[in-house]
């Protein structure tokens, strides 16, 4: 009997479990590991942020849905990955401290014969001084407890403004290297929306705020789209729709501190800038968490393991080379450690190999430029076919048998306005690959059959779709495995 240990039970973590219980659980041993207690379906929580969904909406608890398994459900939080073993001549093993009200603080051992690290990122809000709602001037939208918080933060904001008051209101990213700006995106366009139901949008300025080189980049190097038979690329495409809802912006930024009611920031271009604010969201950098690894003498060979950003190296090429040079054939395709063979990481938790946007530094050395993005659809793709992989090598494969590059897979971003049937809309943008391929696709890096973007209700429905059919997937509701990832 083979053990399978997963840390993390986010949307990489919890559908890697729930495949691989479906498909050797009982046979084999599957354990997951999480310092949280409740899954979150992440992406809704742009509706928590703006008061339209509450915290039941988009979360339940990890360990009720496990019981309904064969996977061992630890709430604990992984602090070092043993690959070698121990000196007694014991296998590899994780080291993990607890986080449940009746062990917290006690630390054990679990051995393992396959890993999977889905850990997720770090929210570096350190990283910018004052940024971040625990312990700066921001808010966030980043975990169900900030998104609630912010809609709290949120709903002052409208009570000021409908006294007639004015408000300034700032969304984006939060450092010059920061990922994920389709979550501010769309919690922007939210805010706006919830501002106009209010009748107060007239009194409210909104500025996007960003460490993109111009709106439409995304992280993604930005994207072109064909409409009316022209190629269209997306800084006009998402400049229109900040321009139609009268949404200012400012590109090409780090934010180097925030203080009550002022933003710092740098542009590339080495001026200094600062902003006024009365209401912030702003999205932090990543990083990975923390994890430290030790060879079978108690050896630190976590710069063996983990990129210099904590992120796991799998099988990417990380040798240094210029941007212009880099292809898509460089981006890792089974998620295995080049290291040891037995373990794996997915989702956030891998560490890329390269930016996809071009890498840009301001006139004084200040890297502003987005990290990729690799969250949502991609992350549950690596996790499947990870899960796929690890089967088969139990059952006698020599090496992975699945892949799941995302410079071969697609992806869709779906930005709504609103939850409400009638009312909401929605942007919806589909790439095909996530990295651009121009060995492939010379024009654009992109299939242009594939990747286009539209506006309307029926990206709205899309939305609502989604949310329930990957919630209802994620509680291993009757048929789940029938539903797509």
């Amino acid at each position: 009997m083979s053990r399978i240990v997963i840390l993390g039970a986010g949307i990489a973590g919890h559908t890697a479990a729930r495949h691989l219980d479906r498909w050797i659980g009982g046979r084999h041993e599957i354990v997951v590991v999480s310092p949280n207690a409740k899954w979150e379906w992440i992406p809704s929580n742009i509706w928590v942020g703006v008061g339209q969904m509450g915290k039941d909406d988009v979360s339940f608890d990890l360990a009720d849905v496990y019981r309904k398994t064969r996977v061992a459900f630890h709430q604990a939080r992984a602090l070092s990955i043993h690959p070698q073993g121990g000196t007694a001549g014991a296998g590899p093993f994780v080291t993990i401290e607890y986080t449940d009200d009746g062990r917290a603080g006690q630390r054990a051992e679990i051995p393992y014969d396959y890993l999977i690290n889905a850990t997720g990122p770090k929210l570096n809000f350190a990283a910018t001084p004052g940024l971040g709602p625990d312990h700066g001037h921001t808010v966030s939208v980043c975990t169900t407890a900030h998104a609630l918080e912010a809609n709290h933060r949120l709903q002052e904001l409208i009570a000021d403004l409908s006294r007639g008051e004015s408000r300034t209101v700032v969304i984006g990213t939060g450092h010059g290297t920061c990922t994920c700006q389709g979550a501010a995106f769309e919690y922007i366009h939210n805010v706006d929306h919830v501002l106009r139901e209010a009748g107060v949008r007239d009194k409210a300025r909104l500025v996007w705020l960003s460490n993109e080189y111009e709106l439409g980049d995304f992280g993604m190097g930005g994207f072109h789209i064909c409409r009316g038979g022209y190629v269209t690329n997306g800084k006009i495409f998402t400049e229109s729709l900040m321009a139609e809802r009268d949404i200012e912006w400012i590109t090409r930024a780090h934010v180097t501190k925030v203080e009550g009611g002022k933003i710092s920031y740098e542009q590339l271009d080495g001026s200094f800038h600062e902003l006024a604010f009365d209401f912030a969201m702003l999205i932090p950098p990543f990083s990975g968490v923390g994890l430290k690894a030790y060879d079978q003498a108690g050896g630190d060979i976590t710069a063996e393991l983990f990129a210099p950003n904590g992120f796991m190296k799998v099988d990417a090429v990380y040798a240094p080379k210029p941007y212009e040079q880099w292809t898509a054939a460089d981006w890792p395709k089974t998620y295995q450690s080049p290291a040891y063979p037995n373990l794996f990481a997915v989702g956030i938790a891998f560490a890329p190999p390269h930016l996809i946007s071009k890498p840009m530094q301001s006139a004084n050395g200040t890297p502003i430029n987005p990290a990729p993005p690799r969250t949502g659809m991609p992350s549950a793709a690596m996790a499947k076919a990870v899960a796929a992989s690890i089967r088969d090598m139990i059952e006698g494969a020599e090496r992975p048998t699945h892949t799941a590059s995302m410079a071969e897979m697609g992806a869709a971003c779906v930005a709504s306005t609103g939850s409400h049937l009638l009312r909401g809309t929605a942007v919806t943008m589909t790439l095909f690959p996530v990295v651009p391929d121009y060995t492939k696709y010379p024009e654009c890096g992109r299939d242009l059959d594939l990747t286009f973007g539209e506006i309307g209700l029926a990206g709205h429905w899309m939305k609502l779709l989604l949310h329930h059919t990957f919630i209802y997937q994620a509680k291993l509701r009757p048929g789940w495995w029938l539903l797509p990832d």
